[in-house]
């Protein structure tokens, strides 16, 4: 037997096997389970080629007028240049990955990047060529083709969203880990289904293997050395890797054993709670060393104090109309103070006021303790489905958020920010754990991923982990992506009381 062949022998004992012909249907996009992304892509391509042209072509006729036909107007070329650049930046920032695509605020953030990617290389290329390229492209095609982009986007992902939510466009997936571990992610997969992975398989790894997942978890189970033969064989897409189940041997020869299958290998691992992308790695004689940043220090601070400035500060500019309309609506329907104002606590623990349209009738607070057995809220958070103390302008207010809108003048006056974690009631606060106090490390906002992640809907656990992974992983783009996605929630509300 050659050398060749003896290794590839010994290759195949942990690579799955992977036909050419498949290598090949895969690389254009038509394999086997491939096919509707493959037709989403093109998709994806053609929404935002129409996005980036009709900006480009706004831009050119506000600052050229009507166009002259023909290649011979150069105007014409740096169109065709602009447009292309654009294209090309939103392929390279990874916008269309499928890993990416109709859940989380990822999408958003690649998106925006390959529209600053797309200009900065555009403005940089055009000093060191020394050509003219009007500033109209960037003062105005790139805000609205930003916006158009991010909303035809979101037009798409609804659409893959709802597919998913009713069985479609999943990938069949195989979840490793612990028992305890395993289960959890489980049931967060069926839970968000719109994340496009369905748990179809479990094996169950470490001290407490032999042990039975619960009823309501309960999948077929499959070894660890299994694996790569299912995936070859099509039956899976996806493997989830919870916890730290595997050692760094098991996984290692476990992501090897997919190398050829072009699968999905996805680490759940709950250190990244704590590390987010504040990360970077010094290799030492062969050895990793992970250092961490710290969330929010030095100039991270500074950009997002300004954020909130401009942003509230333009939002009760252009919404004062919409204020005084509301303010009349709740003076007529239950007279009183227009402004509902209560103490809440903020950064590092410090109370604030903050400032809200009353919902509620005068002597809300005063009926609280009477109706506190009847919640349904999570843990220390009061909720009532029908709460008689709301009044009926006050109940569209909830629903659609408009009742936060005057919190904008509390993010002027430094106590809160636009984006962050949900402000609570300082009684509320005491029946949290120690770590969920760590929240208050960063200012409560206005909106934040609890808000556009199921609002009132969650459990305290879940809402804690969403406010601790925002402290730890933020950054300006999320947050434009997660006013964003607020937006949509205003519009179509789920979880509001």
């Amino acid at each position: 037997m050659s050398v060749e062949r003896s290794i590839d022998s010994r290759i195949g004992a942990w690579v799955a096997p992977s036909a050419p012909l498949e290598d090949t249907a895969r690389l254009f996009g038509f394999a086997r389970g491939a096919n509707w992304y493959s037709r989403f892509h093109r998709l994806l391509i053609a929404s935002d080629a129409i996005a980036v042209a009709s900006a480009v072509a706004i831009s050119y006729l506000v600052r050229f007028g009507a166009p002259e036909l023909g290649l011979a107007n150069e105007s014409a070329w740096d169109v065709i240049v602009v447009t292309a650049v654009w294209l090309l930046a939103m392929s390279t920032a990874g916008s269309r990955d499928q890993r990416v695509l109709a859940a989380g605020l990822e999408e958003y953030k690649r998106v925006m990047a390959g529209c600053l990617q797309a200009f900065g290389i555009l403005a940089i290329g055009s000093y060191l060529l020394r050509a003219e390229l009007p500033r109209s492209y960037f003062v105005i095609a790139l805000p609205l083709g930003t916006i158009f982009l991010l909303v035809l986007r979101w037009v798409a992902r609804l659409r893959l969203s709802n597919s998913r939510l009713r069985g479609k466009h999943l990938m069949p997936t195989i979840v490793v880990g612990s028992v305890d571990e395993t289960t959890h992610v489980v049931h967060q997969l069926r839970r968000r289904r719109e994340f496009g992975l369905t748990p179809t398989a479990m094996c169950l790894v470490g001290p407490h293997s032999a042990r039975t997942s619960p009823e309501d978890a309960r999948l077929p189970q499959v070894s660890l050395r299994q694996i790569p033969d299912l995936v070859a064989s099509g039956a899976y897409r996806s493997v989830v890797v919870s916890g730290e189940g595997l050692s760094t041997e098991q996984l290692r020869d476990l992501v090897w054993g997919l190398e050829r299958s072009h699968t999905s290998v996805i680490l759940a691992s709950s250190i990244m709670d704590a590390v987010g992308h504040r990360f970077s790695v010094q290799e030492v004689a062969g050895f990793d060393l992970i250092h961490l940043g710290l969330p929010l220090s030095g100039w991270t601070l500074q950009a997002k104090r300004l954020f909130d400035v401009v942003f509230s500060a333009l939002a009760l500019l252009f919404l004062t109309p919409v204020l005084l309309v509301i303010a009349v609506a709740i003076f007529l329907d239950d007279p009183g103070p227009i402004i509902f104002r209560q103490q809440r606590v903020g950064l590092r623990g410090k109370p604030f006021t903050i400032h809200k349209f009353r919902s509620m009738a005068v002597d809300a607070e005063a009926r609280l303790e009477a109706l506190r057995s009847q919640s349904t809220g999570n843990g220390p958070l009061f909720k009532m489905d029908a709460d008689p103390r709301i009044t009926p302008v006050g109940r569209v207010l909830r629903k659609y958020s408009l009742d936060e809108l005057p919190q904008f003048w509390t993010v002027l006056r430094g106590r809160m920010s636009v984006v962050g974690p949900r402000p609570h009631l300082e009684r509320e606060l005491d029946e949290f754990p120690d770590v969920g106090l760590r929240r208050l490390l960063i200012k409560p906002g206005i909106t934040g991923l609890w808000q556009v992640s199921g609002r009132s809907d969650l459990n305290l656990e879940d809402s804690m982990k969403l406010d601790l992974r925002y402290v730890q992983n933020w950054s300006l783009l999320g947050d434009v992506a997660i006013v964003l996605k607020t937006i949509k929630a205003m519009i179509s509300p789920q979880g509001a009381y």
